[in-house]
């Protein structure tokens, strides 16, 4: 009898020793990624998103979540208010690459949104530019046509531009249409003036159009990361992992600097010299610095003060220190 009970002591030992560890594998196969949902992230390429083209190209975020069995998925949304949307719903869980006025519209209107980091600064990227031979300043706007995506930094910049002269979105007709779209309406003079960045006004330029005015002293035209605070807070891990996969990339582009404008130039449909030269005028530098914070704040006073946003927010608060 007593035999009988050591033997089932024993039994019940290894049975419970037996769960403890497949306990224990099942946690370490979750910590892996086993079970893990796939990584949504955008991919946005214009005006001239070059870390977002090569991480793409070269496969980085894939290479680096691979080993805990998470798959990458790229969705091309380059609309902002589409972004932000997708990001409330859940279906992205990395917005790379977000207007800040974007970021900071819709946190004022409940997106839980949370800033990991600068993606770039480019005020010469972002123009406002017509064929119009009357147009010859800001000043000459008065009544004009104007094709442009609303609510966006090229939008920011157009009514910079305006109230620099005394002027507001009311004293012109504005269209709110996309950059492709407003590339076109330019070219075929359905309308004076286009709202346009990257290769589109590089395009525009070589077509005889002429820049009436850009971004510098106006706008920095900053653009950053987002995720939403509840995915921050269940997968610290994984968003400093995603940060130091696109600092890597910074470091590649700047010690390869010739490969990645042949990479880039392929995906942007302009000639490596191009892509350099307009490489030239963005500031890829991920870390959020003070004046980073500020243009951020006066890109919130400047939407409430032309109506573009009617709730304010602490901007401290959307920063992940």
């Amino acid at each position: 009898m007593i035999k009988g009970k050591k033997i089932l002591s024993l039994l019940l030992t290894l049975a419970i020793g037996g769960s403890v560890l497949a306990g224990c594998a099942s946690t370490e196969n979750k910590a892996k990624g086993e079970n893990n949902k796939p990584i949504n992230i955008t991919y946005v390429k214009a005006p001239l998103n070059v870390p977002s083209i090569i991480e793409k190209n070269k496969e980085s975020f894939e290479k680096e979540f691979e080993k805990d069995k998470i798959e990458v998925k790229w969705h091309e949304i380059t609309s902002g208010p589409q972004q932000t949307q997708a990001l409330a719903a859940g279906e992205i869980q990395f917005v790379h690459a977000l207007g800040g006025t974007s970021a900071i519209l819709a946190a004022s209107n409940g997106v839980d949104l949370k800033i990991i980091n600068v993606y770039s600064r480019a005020p010469k990227a972002f123009m406002i530019i017509t064929k119009n031979d009357d147009i010859k300043s800001s000043k000459d706007l008065l009544g004009k046509k104007v094709a442009g995506p609303k609510g966006t930094v090229l939008h920011q910049l157009l009514l910079g531009t305006l109230e620099k002269d005394g002027l507001k979105q009311d004293d012109i007709e504005f269209i709110n249409m996309g950059i492709p779209e407003a590339l076109a309406a330019l070219n075929n003079e359905s309308v004076d003036v286009a709202l346009l960045a990257g290769p589109a006004a590089l395009n525009a330029i070589k077509a005889g159009g002429k820049v009436v005015a850009n971004g510098e002293g106006i706008v920095e035209g900053t653009i950053v990361t987002a995720v939403s605070e509840k995915f921050l807070k269940e997968n610290q891990e994984l968003v400093n992992r995603f940060k130091k996969v696109h600092e890597d990339t910074i470091d590649y582009i700047n010690n390869n600097l010739d490969e990645a404008m042949e990479i880039t130039a392929k995906e942007v449909g302009l000639t490596p010299e191009e892509t350099k030269e307009m490489y030239s005028w963005y500031d890829f530098d991920s870390n959020i610095s003070d004046k980073d914070i500020e243009e951020l704040k006066r890109t919130q006073e400047f939407m409430l003060k032309n109506g573009l946003q009617e709730k304010e927010i602490n901007i401290e608060d959307l920063i992940v220190k």
